[in-house]
């Protein structure tokens, strides 16, 4: 998935596939701010689904407040936020299954 507007840094060999979800009824501010040159901040609304590229080791920061004020709320490792395993899992929990008798006649 490319970041158009904050691509991370060139030199970052892993990246992970991330999905946090605003489940407040507030606005909130997210940020990553320990990945070296790289500058990553999203405004998300209640209720909305914000995907995005990191690596492993970022750490996403949720400031939730007021007009003119914001409070950092949860600091949320974003490997605890990546989804491509658990897409794989579904995707093969999902396919169908074929009993011995069908997966005979099929190899045949």
């Amino acid at each position: 998935m490319a970041q158009i507007i904050d691509p991370l840094p060139s030199d970052s060999s892993e990246r992970i596939l991330c999905c946090y979800v605003n489940a407040t009824s507030k606005i909130q501010v997210v940020r990553i701010t320990n990945v070296a040159n790289w500058y990553f901040e999203r405004v998300v609304f209640p209720g909305q689904r914000l995907l995005f590229e990191a690596v492993p080791s970022a750490q996403l920061e949720v400031h939730s407040g007021m007009m003119a004020s914001a409070i950092l709320s949860d600091t949320i490792p974003c490997d605890r936020l990546r989804i491509e395993a658990e897409l794989d899992a579904t995707l093969e929990a999902s396919e169908p299954q074929l009993s011995p008798v069908a997966a005979a006649t099929a190899a045949e």
